[in-house]
């Protein structure tokens, strides 16, 4: 790796030296795409034409085959010898037609004008032969009396070049060869002198006839380029229906890809062109790209080191600018989070953390005092099971728990205030609001708990099965910042947080137990399953609390 002294080295070499090369193999693919798509549009051009030439040689072919027919079935009207002598004159006058032969065989001759009207009541399928003159093709037919005995043979010579003119006409095609081949390769004719000595596809070994003489036998149609980079030669063919023929055309590959040798000039012309303003703008652009990325870089670091600052600011509506725009509220955003993480914790839902940031005791030490719902959580037995099971196991069996227990809490927007242990001390703020909702939530909650206790039992039955005990209590405690200005954590303090935990002590596995202040305050009675009177530690009197049903409880 080469080292760059600058941001503005590094950005000009990473930046220009890749564009230019990307610039670069763009313009290269872009060319054969482009020529891809050119040939393709020549290839379905070229098939189009040769199948409009190969339609009208067919139809040239079966006009011809449908006067010797009717000159067969001539000879069953009553007028037969006319007819068919003047149909004999009609097919030698059609346009290509260089010669017609009309042959007897001998027994059909005799017998005077009778037999005549006899000998044409049809004809056998009409075949092809090649005359050596290269120049006609001949269609051969047998005359056939009404038994289907042979009569004679009904023979016209056509020319090639009239079977192919349509070819020849032909602008992308002028100056070209158009031949006539067998489906098996060899030339019928040809329209050019040079080719006479040549009798059929790929005997002189080129690739190319080769391919073609292969394409024949698997397709009705196709269009073949030669070897190089630009092909010197190109050909197509077309089969005919009419024959077992094919129509061949043979180019050159410079002046069919002349579109393409024009446009690859004005490409690379436009492409250096292109690439020259480019460069020039991009080095007009990289000096204040440079600098604005030096200046969040260098605000990145004081981030880092917790130092926020004032906001950047936006010079620009650009990528730039809304690229500075973001950095200052992803700061905006640490700021807040690292304000919520000191002040809240991590285990409180951050709508309620941005809830309560809005009050004003939340931005200072200290608090106010207000009743609120408070909720202990406990795990019995924890002590002497822990003791049982590895380390890793008993850590595992406690985050698992503390996991589930946490966003049953969050969803019910409570607040923890610490892990004690294997207990949870947790509180329902109403803040400005009355009570009752926050106690029906603080309620629904702990029932909640105990509920995903039994689910998470379940659902890891190789570890040993936890039991929880909850208490509830609404109370007047002090709502704040408690601690220092370098250390404070938003909490509660108060005798009724110690009378909470003073309830719980008296739930028993799996319970949950009430104090009467918080019964009176639901805006539902709950649902009790006993009632009892207990004696708390710094309560003179007996305190009555309550056992709710759980599920728990219902089930048993």
């Amino acid at each position: 790796m080469f080292a760059f002294k600058s941001l503005q080295r590094r950005l000009t070499v990473l930046l220009v030296v890749p564009v230019t090369l990307l610039l670069l193999v763009t313009g290269v693919f872009g060319y054969h795409f482009i020529q891809g798509i050119l040939l393709k549009e020549w290839r379905e051009i070229a098939i189009l034409r040769l199948e409009r030439a190969a339609h009208q040689t067919d139809m040239r072919l079966r006009e011809q085959k449908q006067w010797m027919e009717a000159f067969a079935r001539a000879g069953r009207d009553p007028g037969g010898p006319e007819i068919q002598g003047w149909l004999l004159e009609q097919i030698k006058s059609q346009p290509g037609v260089s010669k017609v032969n009309l042959t007897w065989d001998r027994a059909a001759k005799t017998g005077g004008g009778g037999p005549l009207r006899e000998r044409s009541a049809g004809m056998s399928p009409i075949n092809y032969f090649y005359p050596p003159d290269k120049k006609t093709v001949g269609l051969r037919g047998e005359l056939l009396d009404q038994a289907g005995r042979p009569l004679g043979r009904l023979e016209v010579l056509v020319s090639y070049d009239y079977l192919i003119k349509d070819i020849l006409e032909e602008g992308w095609m002028q100056a070209q060869m158009a031949c006539l081949v067998s489906d098996a390769g060899e030339y019928l004719a040809h329209s050019n002198p040079a080719m006479k000595s040549r009798l059929c596809l790929g005997e002189t070994h080129n690739p190319l006839e080769l391919a073609m003489l292969k394409a024949l036998k698997e397709k009705p149609y196709a269009t073949l380029l030669g070897q190089g980079y630009t092909p010197a030669h190109v050909i197509g063919y077309y089969k005919l229906h009419a024959a077992p023929w094919a129509i061949m055309l043979h180019a050159q590959g410079s002046q069919i890809l002349a579109p393409i040798l024009r446009f690859r000039f004005y490409y690379l012309a436009g492409g250096l062109l292109c690439l020259a303003v480019i460069l020039v703008l991009i080095r007009l652009s990289v000096r204040p790209v440079v600098l604005a990325i030096h200046e969040i870089a260098a605000r990145a670091d004081l981030v880092a080191h917790g130092q926020y600052g004032e906001p950047l600011p936006v010079a620009s509506r650009d990528e730039i600018g809304r690229l500075t725009a973001s950095f200052n509220d992803m700061v905006a955003g640490l700021k807040e989070r690292d304000f919520i993480s000191n002040t809240f914790g991590r285990y409180v839902d951050q709508e309620i953390a941005r809830e309560l940031l809005s009050r004003p005791e939340a931005m200072r030490l200290g608090g106010e005092k207000r009743e609120v719902a408070i909720l202990f959580a406990d795990i019995r037995g924890f002590t002497p099971l822990a003791e049982s099971l590895s380390p890793e196991a008993t850590i595992h069996l406690v985050n698992r728990h503390f996991g589930r227990m946490i966003g049953v809490i969050q969803a019910h927007r409570g607040i923890i205030v610490d892990f004690l242990g294997d207990a949870i001390l947790a509180f329902f703020d109403p803040l400005d609001g009355p009570l009752g909702p926050v106690v029906h939530r603080a309620l629904k909650c702990a029932l909640e708990m105990q509920t995903g206790m039994a689910a998470e039992n379940l659902a890891e039955p190789r570890y040993p099965e936890l039991h929880m005990g909850i208490g509830l209590h609404v109370g007047e405690v002090v709502v704040g910042n408690i601690g220092s200005e370098s250390r404070a954590k938003y909490g509660i303090i108060g005798s009724p947080v110690n009378l909470t935990h003073r309830i719980q002590g008296q739930a028993q596995a799996d319970e949950v137990v009430i104090s009467e202040a918080l019964y009176r305050q639901a805006p539902e009675p709950p649902a009790v399953l006993k009632s009892f009177e207990a004696r708390l530690k710094g309560i003179a009197q007996p305190t009555l609390l309550y056992v709710l049903e759980t599920e728990g409880s219902r089930e048993s």
